[in-house]
């Protein structure tokens, strides 16, 4: 896949921070302070907010396009070096309309969000540039207390380093459901319980595959099918598909349907491999395995597609970041994943 792909962050630099869809950072003020201050004193940023950024949910609702206008703006400003997303959301797809793609084209920058941010990430894709799929403002750089080591040691090596990002180790615990983010004090107080958990699961596969990564939140894909930033077809050869969950939790029956569907539009049968996000809360884990090796083995006859699940990306914290267009590696023999 040939993609421009940004220059990395590096300290000093401006990045912008941007609410796409849902507005809960202009809602959970005290949390964005929070996240930008993370930002800021971890990672040497200095942060702004794109323009309509912090205002309520109900108006962030009612304008989409200037939502777009942000986002617009943002990639346009020449001082401004990366965008990250506040927060996903249910519905970035109605900034759509509105998008100029060739200014986002002349202006390749760092883009990073999850979620419904998917939405945003297959813009970019569509205007060729390579975007990171990984954690917003008011989640991971908002952490309770501080931000997880895994997620802070991630954001340095995918963002701020030259070095190819190598071999991507597990976390050896997860977290999902959030304290309170009305209470001001427990955010900084309070931390989240992490679980442990055993690192990713190798569901089928021999071997070594390697492929470019697409993919996203597998209920936001379903909003983008049948308009212009899906990608089409022939983007999917010889991809390694990357799909997660949101923390709606969503039911095994859409599960099979959906994946049923990438089946019957062809891309299961070119893809390379495949990789999973932990589920929220690790909600139907077992099913859904279970639903994925049925669709695939039964409906498609790729019984022999590299499939890893229980992977820190998604709904799920810590995370790592996945950068679309990315050569990747699953090793079978040794239950890893690199980007090369």
């Amino acid at each position: 896949m040939n993609l421009i792909h940004p220059m990395k962050l590096k300290r000093g630099d401006t990045v912008a921070t941007i609410s796409l869809s849902s507005g809960s950072a202009g809602d959970f003020l005290h949390r964005y302070k929070l996240g930008v201050s993370r930002l800021e004193n971890d990672f040497g940023l200095h942060v702004v907010p794109t323009p309509n950024s912090l205002k309520d949910s109900k108006w962030i609702y009612d304008n989409p396009k200037a939502r777009a206008d942000d986002l617009m703006w943002a990639f346009e400003n020449k001082q401004i070096k990366g965008i990250i997303s506040n927060i996903g959301g249910e519905e970035s797809i109605r900034i759509l309309p509105f998008i100029n793609f060739e200014i986002i084209r002349k202006n390749p920058k760092v883009f990073m969000g999850f979620s419904d941010t998917t939405v945003t990430h297959l813009i970019c894709l569509h205007a060729g540039l390579s975007t990171f799929y990984g954690t917003s403002v008011l989640c991971e750089f908002s952490e309770n207390v501080s931000i997880h080591p895994y997620t802070k040691m991630t954001v340095e090596k995918t963002l701020f380093s030259d070095e190819p990002i190598g071999l991507i180790n597990p976390s050896f615990e997860y977290a999902s459901k959030y304290v309170t983010w009305a209470d001001e004090e427990l955010t900084r107080t309070q931390k989240r319980i992490f679980t442990p958990t055993d690192g990713f699961e190798l569901l089928q596969g021999k071997g070594k595959a390697s492929g470019h990564l697409n993919g996203g939140c597998i209920e936001v894909l379903e909003m983008c099918k049948g308009t212009e930033i899906f990608p089409p077809l022939e983007k999917w050869d010889n991809a390694i598909l990357f799909l997660e969950t949101s923390e709606e939790e969503p039911s095994p029956t859409y599960y099979r349907r959906w994946f049923r569907n990438y089946g019957s539009m062809g891309i299961l049968q070119k893809l390379n491999g495949i990789i999973i996000g932990k589920p929220y809360n690790n909600t139907y884990y077992n099913e859904y395995n279970e639903i994925l090796l049925s669709v695939i083995r039964e409906e498609t006859g790729s019984n022999d597609i590299p499939i890893m699940c229980n992977m820190n990306f998604g709904h799920t914290s810590p995370t790592f970041i996945i950068p679309y267009g990315a050569h990747a590696e699953i090793n079978c023999d040794h239950k890893t994943f690199s980007m090369l």
